[in-house]
Order: structure tokens, then sequence, then C-alpha cells
């Protein structure tokens, strides 16, 4: 039956390795469990966002699996949620009571624009018209802020007045830790050890629990400094999902149409290009692009992704998205929907076992995702910085600006932006598609509404 259903004999993978995929793809992103109902909780009940985060995310990978075949994961995206809280609820409605029903209204519209944009192939033309150079770029700039997020995680890059950014301390256990499980992670991986990054992240996470027994990791909750060990083993409470499941606000969206929009063109903006560049890096490092550079079945991958962010508006969180972290069960050998519905299936378990999924601290995924940016960036190795620079230069700017951006869709725009005006200015009009100027004017726009949004 699975064999019939993921055609996994095909692709050159088993069960087996699809499982150990999912789980290692989960454990990846679990934190997202602990992350959004942290931020979102800021403005709405923190239980129901949980409960919400947790479902929204299994329905939306389940589907990634059956109707796609692909081993990509979904839950709220990060940014997105960020926006929805301190730039929408607290800041454009500060003084509104109940604001995030104004927000999850925004997130209802943006999911069902993108389930018409992914009916009519829109989205998928999107994605099968950046030129290669550009989507190898793409994969390079996820790798690279992948592994910039890890390495912020545990510790091993802070924050810096004079400098920005500099090098933790190596007194910090969690640095320690995530360098030790990294070095695990790579030396099990050359030795072809099946499960290498699933194993590393758990024997960091075991050596976080020593760590804390021994004194030396210090539970600081101010600090974000959390106890590594569970509270218990099993809870179940779905009592705050009353409080988040289809609370809209369409009375307020009608009164103030304008705002309204202007509210669901930058969840667009910014899900739009996050999901595609998420979708391309993973299938490019998956070995899923054809010989074209396009993904078959784009369309049904990104009506997967659309379906999840309106079910996740209706349960109460904030856009359901592709996740990068996907990455790291790909690095498994993870190539078929069975690595998603593995992962799907361990986000509706997460309901049940919530605090032994919680306590597994960010050091302890971040030794994964610093590999995976590894593995990710090789694909810069494909680019061709000779001959056309339009097509140099655009993928260079994806690879450069998404880690010092700390945006993926940041960095497609500054790609498709550089990609486009070189192309007018070296007579080579002629290449640019009609999707492109519509990506370019897209783009133009965007930067008018942020220099209008900050004058």
């Amino acid at each position: 039956m699975l064999e019939r259903l993921f055609h996994l004999k095909e692709l050159g993978t088993t069960v087996r390795v699809e499982i150990i995929a999912g789980t290692t793809t989960f454990l990846a992103m679990a934190y997202i469990l602990a992350v959004n109902p942290n931020i979102l909780g800021t403005v709405m009940d923190a239980n129901g966002v949980f409960v919400a985060t947790a479902l929204a995310s299994a329905l939306g990978t389940i589907l990634m699996a059956f109707l796609a075949n692909y081993p990509i994961a979904l839950s709220a995206g990060l940014g997105l949620n960020a926006y929805f809280a301190y730039t929408v609820c607290l800041g454009e409605l500060g003084g509104m009571e109940n604001a995030f029903t104004v927000a999850l209204t925004a997130v209802l519209a943006e999911g069902l624009i993108f389930i018409l944009m992914s009916a009519f192939k829109i989205r998928e033309t999107l994605v099968n018209s950046i030129p290669i150079n550009l989507k190898l770029g793409i994969t390079g700039g996820i790798g690279l802020f992948v592994a910039f997020i890890g390495m912020q995680g545990s510790g091993l890059i802070v924050r810096s007045e004079a400098t920005l950014v500099d090098l933790g301390s190596f007194r910090s256990a969690p640095m320690v830790l995530c360098l030790v499980g990294l070095m695990i992670i790579v030396i099990l991986a050359h030795y072809r050890v099946k499960g290498a990054v699933l194993i590393g992240i758990l024997a960091t996470w075991v050596m976080g629990m020593i760590a804390e027994k021994a004194g030396w990791y210090v539970v600081n909750p101010d600090a974000g400094a959390y106890s590594v060990f569970p509270s218990a083993l099993m809870s179940l409470d779905f009592s705050g999902l009353a409080n988040t499941a289809f609370k809209f606000n369409f009375a307020w969206a009608g009164q103030h149409l304008v705002h309204f929009i202007a509210i669901v063109v930058s969840f667009l903006y910014v899900d739009m290009f996050d999901t595609v560049g998420t979708v391309v890096g993973v299938a490019s490092k998956a070995g899923l692009l054809d010989k074209d550079g396009n993904l078959p079945r784009a369309g049904r991958v990104l009506m997967s992704d659309a379906i999840a962010t309106t079910a996740g508006a209706c349960l109460g969180t904030s856009t359901i998205t592709s996740f990068v972290e996907s990455s790291a069960g790909v690095a498994e050998g993870g190539k078929t929907g069975l690595t998603s519905l593995t992962t799907g299936c361990w986000f509706i378990l997460a309901l049940f076992f919530s605090p032994v999924f919680l306590a597994i601290p960010s050091f302890a995924t971040a030794p994964a995702l610093i590999y995976v940016g590894m593995l990710m960036v090789a694909a810069t190795t494909k680019m061709t910085f000779e001959g056309d620079l339009a097509d140099a230069a655009g993928g260079y700017m994806a690879l450069v600006m998404m880690p010092l951006a700390y945006s993926i869709a940041t960095g497609i725009m500054f790609a498709m932006l550089t990609w486009v005006i070189i192309k007018v200015f070296t007579g080579k009009i002629k290449e640019i598609t009609p999707v492109m100027w519509g990506i370019f004017i897209l783009f133009v726009l965007r930067i008018i509404t942020l220099v209008t949004n900050f004058s």
C-alpha cells in the first residue's frame, strides 16, 4: 500500500529511511510548537495557539504527503507570526480590543486567495519561471539562513553592539553542546550511519540534561533558558481552542477595507516568496527538480500550503507555510510523501506529549540546522558565474541577502530585481518573461510600500 501511494522503490528509498527522515524533520522544527504560542500568546490565548499550530501543521503536512508526494513539512511561519503579533496587533491595531481577530481574518483572506492562485496554477507558474541560477542561489541562501538560525539558537553567534554579530562564549553550555552535537552528526555522516542527524539531536539533548544536573547549564526563564527536562510525559488540553477558533472580525474588515487590504497584501508578499524559496530549496536538495530546473506537481505543493493556511486561520494561528527545516529530513534520505506523513503524525502525537516535545532545547536542534545548511550551500557549486552576469548577480544576491537580511523573501526580492535590471541594461530585455516582469513589478510596489510606511 505504501509503495503504491508513495512510489518508494521508484525514488530509491525505503519505509525505514522515510520514517527516520520524517522524525528528523519534526524534531528539527518542533521548536515552533513552543515559539508560536510564545509570540502569538502576547495577543491571544497561548494554549489555543499551541493546539491550533499542532493541528494545522499536521493537516498541511499530511496534505503535502498525499497530494504532492513530497518530503516537505508545514507549520506556522517564523517572521509571519511576528508580523501578526507585533506589527499588526500591537502596532497598527494597538488600541483595539481583540485585535488578533482582525489579523486572523487577514490570514483567512490570504489563504483563500492562495487557494485560487494555486487552482489556476499562478503560483506554480511563478515557481517554474525562476531562472535556474537564481534557484541555486536561493537554495544556497536558504542553507546559510538555516545555519544562521541554528547558530543563534545555540548561542554560537550572539548580538554585538560594535559589529552586529559576534562569537558566543565557550563557557556557555548551549554553545559547546551545539558544537559537540555538530561533530557527532558530521562524523556519523562520514561513516554513513543512517539517522545521523536524528542521533545528533537526541545526543545533544541528553548532554543538555547532564549539563543541567551538573549545574553547567543554568535554568533562567527570564533569559530564555528553560529546563531541558520534560515537566510531565503526557498532557492534553484543548480548552484554549475555544478562545482562538473561528474568531474572525469581518465587520472591521468591511469598515476599514483599505487598511485591511494593506494587511492582507503584506501577508501575501512574505508568504508567497518565503514558500517559493523554501519549496525550491528543499526540492533542489532532494533532487526533485526536473532537467529544466522545474518542480513537478508544484501546483499540488502550493495547494497544500494554501489549504493549511486557511485551516490555520480557522483554528487560530498565523500563516502556515512550508518549512526550511524539511531539509533536515531530506538530508536523512527523505524523498517522498511518507516523510511528510510521518512528520504530520508526530504533530498529532505532540498534542498528547507536548511536555516532552517542548522540552527539546534549541541548542539540540541547532547542530542539525547547521549541518543541513552546509549541505544546501553545496548547491552553489552548480551556479554559473561566467557568461550572463544577470544570472550570476541575481543568484549571488539571493545567496547573501537571505542570511544577512534574515529573510528568505528579502533575498528573493533582491535576486529578482537585480536579474531584471541587469537584463534591461545589458540589452537582453527580450529574455525577460512576462512572469518575471510581473514579479519585478510586485517587488517594486513592495519597496514603495516599505518607503511609504517608514517615511
